[in-house]
């Protein structure tokens, strides 16, 4: 089966180069909005891997470290982004583990270098007009290493470490390896190499998926792996959610605005969403450095996956069925009361996730693929040997054998019976006629004699003798007067 996968993705609105780093980390009010600095207080993702299953990040951007690859046609660190949209995964990387970056306390530290040896110089070179020994040289000022800092974009969990798992996507991929066999070889390899939490922000415009991805998304469920989805954009042409957000066990992602309503153009909607999270606008880290203003669920869901990254690592013994829980029945009511298909269990609440009691659940609250493998991917067994010859049983049977009744001619007890029937109901047919028959002579004779009376006077009727039975007026209609 051909599967048309899509970037839940919107638009570019606008890039920046990184002197606007500073705007980018002002533009991130799903921080405060989503309650994720608050969570900052109890944990930042610190030990747990999360894997990107995407277009590749540029790892040289200052906000990120870190990175894999497998899809064959990139670099093996995944510091290729590859494919039409080759900036989608650095986006998508920035919001959930970017670590921001020092780049305006270098360049401080650079000009004020620089002055101090302009400084230094010119003391230097009175010293020696002044015929007066030169000054002793201060110490030199410390340029501070590329690193986190203060300005560009702030990931959800900045202290997680991110694993690249590249896709090509868009165009031919140059490896001739399709899409339908890259994603469960990117799930795979990101739950061998320890990813705890996955993320994959893209998505078809139909529900179903390949059977070959069953294996794969199991896999990652009997390794207790969470698992995050976009649940997909109006304006990328999803109507609904679609695969692989429809998967059993994944935890899909709606989005919503900056008005915490669902987003018309940045979200869908589906029975699979399990929450809400912001979508629209978001500012996220390009290729090279720079930064741009975007929107889409492919924001949305890397939000959630670094808020499950935060709970592992808090929580290092919970179990994955009791992560997706904590962030499902923390999330703040929206839409109709329970479960919808625009906001699922309601928006998410990132500082709640990480500290309300919530008590344990025996199953994922988003189901599970095995169940589902087990229920709707029965059907006759397949062989793959020739079928073996069911032979002829041999035994003999100890039961007598029992001869056939004899055939019997068919009696005539009937007798006379039959013809009377005949006969009898043949001459009822007859007089039947002949009733009718009458009965109908004798209406015509009076409807002729009724038509006589109209045009001709009493006087002139002729007469039969009647013996006194009835006068010739019997057979006449009244006038209705008195004569």
């Amino acid at each position: 089966m051909l599967l048309s996968l899509a970037l839940c993705f919107s638009a570019v609105l606008g890039t920046a180069g990184a002197a606007q780093a500073d705007a980018a980390r002002d533009g991130e009010w799903w921080l405060k909005a989503s309650g994720i600095s608050n969570a900052w207080e109890v944990s930042k993702g610190a030990g747990v891997k999360v894997a990107v299953i995407d277009t590749g990040i540029d790892t040289s951007h200052p906000d990120l470290r870190g990175g894999k690859d497998v899809s064959g046609s990139g670099n093996p660190d995944g510091s290729k982004p590859l494919g039409t949209l080759p900036e989608h995964g650095t986006l998508v990387a920035t919001l959930l583990a970017g670590r921001g970056n020092n780049k305006a306390a270098i360049a401080a530290a650079k000009a004020d270098a620089a002055a101090q040896k302009i400084a230094y110089d010119r003391a230097v070179k009175s010293a020696k007009e002044a015929k007066e020994d030169p000054p002793k040289a201060p110490e030199a000022i410390e340029i501070p290493k590329p690193g986190p800092g203060p300005d560009g974009v702030l990931g959800v969990a900045p202290e997680a470490e991110v694993l690249s798992v590249s896709l090509w996507m868009g165009t031919e991929n140059p490896a001739g390896i399709s899409v339908e066999d890259q994603v469960p070889a990117a799930v795979k390899w990101a739950v061998d190499s320890g990813a705890s939490v996955i993320n994959i922000s893209l998505g078809s415009t139909q529900p179903d998926w390949p059977v070959s991805w069953d294996t794969a998304f199991k896999y990652a469920e009997d390794n207790d792996v969470v698992v995050v989805a976009a649940a997909g954009n109006r304006a990328g042409g999803m109507k609904q959610v679609g695969a692989p957000a429809t998967i059993p066990g994944v935890l899909t992602v709606a989005g919503i605005d900056r008005n915490g309503k669902a987003s018309v153009d940045s979200s869908t909607e589906g029975i699979s969403i399990g929450v809400a999270a912001p979508a629209d606008p978001l500012v996220g880290g390009l290729p090279g450095g720079g930064y741009a203003d975007w929107s889409g669920t492919s924001g949305a869901a890397p939000l959630v996956a670094g808020v499950a990254a935060m709970i592992r690592s808090k929580y290092p013994d919970m179990k994955a069925p009791q992560v997706i829980n904590r962030i499902l029945s923390t999330a703040r009511p929206a839409g109709p009361a329970g479960v919808d298909n625009l906001y699922g269990h309601g928006i998410l609440d990132a500082y709640a996730a990480l500290t309300a009691p919530v008590p344990e659940v025996k199953a994922n609250p988003m189901n599970t693929i095995t169940e589902w493998i087990r229920v709707h991917r029965r059907g006759p067994e397949v062989r793959t040997g020739p079928t073996a010859d069911p032979g002829i049983s041999t035994e003999k049977s100890s039961i007598k054998p029992i001869a056939a009744p004899a055939p019997v001619a068919p009696g005539d007890e009937a007798g006379f019976l039959p013809p009377l029937l005949v006969l009898g109901f043949g001459g009822l047919l007859v007089l039947t006629m002949l009733g009718g028959i009458m009965h109908f002579v004798r209406i015509r004779n009076r409807a002729a004699m009724a038509e006589s009376a109209k045009s001709a006077p009493v006087a002139a009727l002729k007469l039969n003798d009647r013996s006194g039975a009835k006068d010739i007026f019997d057979e006449l209609p009244e006038s209705g007067r008195d004569v």
